[in-house]
């Protein structure tokens, strides 16, 4: 199924790339008096100039602001292709976006990525920052660790819609190893105190705040496992093959689970929330635990 641009409330817009696997991400789009707000771009060349076709297809004028909800490919690969707009992040997105640079292209070598030029948050803010697209309020949010060491969100609470970055996914597993499983399941309780009446998350369909209910309950399985594992001396890999995931094990990428599990791992046994992990290795043991490398289809 192709990406579609779909209205959610009036002049907002959520762009979905089905079906929200690995690096197959949505975008938001706010559009009012003639100016326009993006939220998050796309992985690919390709993807992120389908995404700039999109937005022209509703908005008078192209955004002259973009939001990255945080640092990872997906979402900011495609800033270079709108460089009508100022990029607005984290601090700490502008800098993991830096030092990261194109390494997610490495994991899936055989995917087009085009010719990417990086381009990082050049206005940052630490914990909250409003934006007016004329007479439209959007809140961006920081949270804390959780999906990566500096996520935000973007809130519309004139319209109750909620833009989650990749905290939440829809229809596919969270994933926390460069965050926090609890500081995930702190700012899923922050989110649904805004009681969004929409909500679009990092990856998969528009749903409601049912989206919120799933993730908690991903992260409270991932807590428990945890503490049963290392209260055995089991390894994480051991847990994971034998864990029962009941309806989760039917959300895309369920493979998730080994470096979920060793962030988990690590904040059972007391580390910080967002500590350094060597994600190459964990990658690696995903990749074991799934028989072969999980496909990517952007």
């Amino acid at each position: 199924m192709p990406p579609y641009l779909s209205e959610i409330a009036d002049d907002v817009y959520a762009y979905v790339q089905p079906d929200g696997g690995w690096c197959l991400n949505n975008a938001g789009l706010v559009v009012a008096d003639g100016e326009a707000l993006l939220i998050d771009t796309a992985a690919t060349e390709r993807r992120a100039l389908a995404l700039r076709e999109a937005v022209k297809s509703v908005s008078p004028a192209l955004p002259r602001l973009l939001v990255n909800t945080h640092s990872h490919g997906d979402h900011t690969f495609g800033n270079y292709l709108f460089p009508e707009a100022a990029v607005i992040g984290h601090r700490g997105t502008r800098t993991e976006v830096t030092q990261i640079g194109t390494h997610l292209t490495t994991l899936w070598p055989d995917v087009c990525w085009g010719d990417l030029e990086l381009r990082p948050p050049q206005v940052t803010f630490e914990d909250r920052l409003t934006i007016h697209v004329g007479d439209t309020e959007a809140q961006v949010l920081h949270l804390g660790p959780a999906h990566t060491g500096s996520d935000v969100v973007v809130w519309l609470p004139g319209r109750r819609v909620l833009f989650t970055g990749d905290i939440v996914m829809s229809g596919a597993t969270p994933f926390c190893p460069m965050g926090s499983v609890a500081g995930s399941l702190d700012a899923v309780r922050a989110l649904r105190d805004l009681r969004p009446r929409v909500v679009v998350a990092g990856h998969g369909p528009v749903a409601g705040e049912e989206l919120l209910d799933t993730t908690e309950g991903y992260l409270l399985l991932l807590q428990r496992l945890a503490k049963e594992g290392v209260a055995a001396g089991a390894t994480v890999l051991d847990v994971a093959r034998e864990a029962e995931l009941g309806a989760f094990g039917e959300l895309l990428d369920a493979e998730r689970i080994v470096p979920n599990l060793h962030r988990a791992y690590l904040e059972e046994q007391g580390a910080e929330r967002g500590c350094p992990v060597d994600m190459p290795a964990l990658f690696a043991e995903m990749v074991e635990f799934n028989g072969g490398l999980p496909a990517c289809h952007a």
